[in-house]
């Protein structure tokens, strides 16, 4: 097995890790399951350092392979539980990616740092890569948390970050969806036990407000990392036309999601504007091809979408929760 730490095919703004990710080619056609010690040796040596691994090449197709390849590393994968985005359940812990039309691009963000509770690791397996575009763009969150301005990261840090989130009325996901019951009691019992407050409203529909880190220290480097979803939960992340006539609907607070400091104050949009500078300035981009994986570190690395032509199809998994 060779292992390639840089490669042309990937491409980085200017000043972003070029080391990410890190590459391993399994060998054409050669089995993953022949290689696997390999593949955990590799994992164990460079996840840490890189926070994201490509594995390229080899046997590895399909859902029940991606699958049993991500048992290996001995967690049991996780259920997509308190999700913000549609997706559809493959099966024991197989999701497809978020169900968003090809046209839209998906901003940078940590998987679930809208919540007290994410996994560390998650995995991406591409089973048919789009005709034009549709990366999964990644950025070290460790450069991310160092650029950011001083003054901004402070803040952040200092007040923390309260999501309000409003289900269902044909504006977002129902709570049915989000919390995989149809019971409201199940629900409340969900919210109290991960410190989510929670209000049933007039129309019978449900409001949740949260606060979260905005930063956060990797539990084994140690690093700070830049860890929330500010800039994507954010009212100003819609186009200005939908922003407008969501605002002529609905007011404010019940507004499909949302974002503020901890203690209730608005975020400036100016600010979430240079945080998104930066995002844009730590993106790495490859091309996906037919087999690949790529496992992440969940704190280490944050993953996007491009927008894309044709029948992408990228799955994923997700395992180890941090509590």
């Amino acid at each position: 097995m060779s292992v390639i730490v840089q490669n042309k095919i990937l491409t980085a703004s200017e000043g972003a890790c070029a080391v990410l990710p890190h590459i391993i080619s399994l060998g054409e056609g050669r089995s993953w399951r022949d290689s696997i010690a390999i593949i955990h040796r590799e994992v164990e040596n460079h996840l840490l350092k890189s926070g994201g691994l490509l594995f390229r090449g080899g046997d590895l197709l399909g859902e029940a392979e991606f699958q049993e390849f991500a048992k290996t590393f001995g967690f049991p994968l996780l259920d997509y539980e308190f999700g913000s985005t549609p997706r559809t359940d493959l099966g024991e812990g197989v999701y497809t990616t978020t169900e968003y039309p090809a046209h839209q691009v998906i901003p940078l963000h940590n998987e679930q740092a809208y919540t007290l509770n994410w996994p560390m690791k998650i995995w991406f397996h591409c089973i048919e890569p789009a005709h034009t575009e549709g990366e999964t763009p990644i950025a070290d969150s460790r450069k991310v948390y160092q650029r950011i301005p001083v003054r901004i990261r402070e803040r952040f840090a200092e007040k923390k970050l309260m999501y309000v989130r409003n289900y269902g009325n044909g504006l977002d996901l129902p709570w049915e969806k989000v919390f995989s019951t149809e019971d409201p009691k199940q629900v409340e019992a969900f919210c109290r036990q991960n410190q989510i407050d929670f209000e049933w409203k007039g129309d019978g529909e449900l409001r949740t407000r949260q606060i979260c880190q905005s930063v956060a220290q990797h539990p084994i480097t140690q690093e700070w990392v830049w860890f929330n979803q500010a800039h994507l939960f954010h009212v100003s992340n819609l186009d200005a036309h939908i922003r407008e006539t969501l605002l002529s609907i609905v007011e404010e607070e019940d507004l499909p999601r949302n974002v503020y400091y901890g203690d209730g104050t608005p975020i400036e949009d100016s600010v979430l504007d240079e945080i998104r500078g930066v995002l844009d300035s730590c993106m790495v981009k490859f091309p996906w091809q037919k087999g690949d994986v790529l496992m992440l570190d969940n704190m280490l690395v944050a993953h996007a979408r491009s927008r894309f032509s044709g029948p992408r199809k990228v799955v994923v998994a997700m395992a180890e929760p941090n509590k």
